[in-house]
């Protein structure tokens, strides 16, 4: 098991290092050719050294990577600020304010085309209405200051932009019922949120589902999960899994097709997208 930046780093060494065999390069010649020593690539290759994203794009003219979105992911993945093929990092503005693995979360979810993910208690945060973010970050960080309660709203609001993109992410979302029949902030708050999900469930790039009690016990009891699928390169894919303080990420083949079977089953034992729209309808303010 990693956490987000170590995931980051192996899977972009992992990357680098098959562009440069299918190169037909040793680690050795590729070092000189870009003027390195030999251990650096390896250090970068084995995710033991970060790779600026200076670096990457350095190796990727060396290996002739000429794909613009391939080219665009790897950089991101070093941490690269240009806007080039990939959503503008705006989350750095809130360096000071979120943790690391949150911020990698974010940063995940902007590269992503496509994000498939259980949820059992609550919204997705990227279907979340303002108010309801409001309420559910009031209750996980009870005590904090209401302001910066408001920077976490804000944040939490500023991520479902990728939903509008060009393209916009793919979205894939299974809920279990409890999340449409716990009452977050109340009647009309939860009320406006069910309303919202209707809406946004119409987009051509959003599938929503939802698990009804009535199918009984099933794969997804033992939490919520997210799915991050990347354009070109299967094998950057990672599976997030969220506790309290901090995230967990998997980036096994094994890992993957386990997590990917697991929600292929849930779908199939969901309501179908039109049937999951009529049974939010009438679900009511989550009474």
């Amino acid at each position: 098991m990693h956490y987000g930046p170590a995931v980051r780093r192996r899977k972009l060494g992992a990357e680098l290092r098959t562009l440069r065999d299918r190169a037909g390069l040793t680690s050795g010649a590729a070092a000189r050719l870009v003027g390195w020593h030999q251990s650096k690539v390896s250090r970068i290759e084995t995710g033991r050294s970060a790779a600026k994203p200076a670096d990457v794009r350095l190796l990727l003219d060396v290996y002739e990577v000429t794909d613009p979105q391939e080219r665009a992911l790897l950089e991101a993945l070093a941490g690269s600020d240009d806007e080039r093929g990939t959503r503008h990092q705006w989350w750095h503005a809130y360096k000071g304010l979120l943790p690391p693995e949150y911020r990698d979360f974010i940063s995940l979810e902007a590269q992503a085309y496509r994000i498939s993910t259980l949820e059992t208690s609550v919204v997705p945060g990227l279907l979340q209405t303002p108010d309801y973010a409001r309420a559910v970050t009031r209750a996980a960080l009870d005590g904090v200051a209401q302001s910066r309660i408001d920077k976490f709203v804000e944040v939490r609001l500023a991520r479902q932009e990728v939903l509008n993109g060009d393209p916009p992410l793919e979205l894939s979302a299974v809920l279990d019922e409890a999340v449409l029949r716990r009452p977050v902030g109340g009647y009309q708050v939860m009320t406006r949120q069910l309303e919202w999900l209707v809406e946004v469930a119409q987009r051509p790039h959003v599938r929503l589902q939802v698990l009804p009690f009535a199918a009984g016990a099933h794969i997804g009891l033992t939490g919520p999960f997210v799915i991050f699928s990347f354009p070109n390169i299967a094998d950057l894919d990672v599976v997030v899994l969220d506790h309290l303080t901090s995230s967990l990420y998997l980036e096994r083949k094994e890992d993957l097709r386990a997590y990917s079977e697991a929600f292929n089953s849930l779908q199939e034992h969901a309501l179908s997208a039109e049937d999951t729209l009529d049974f939010i309808a009438g679900t009511g303010g989550g009474a």
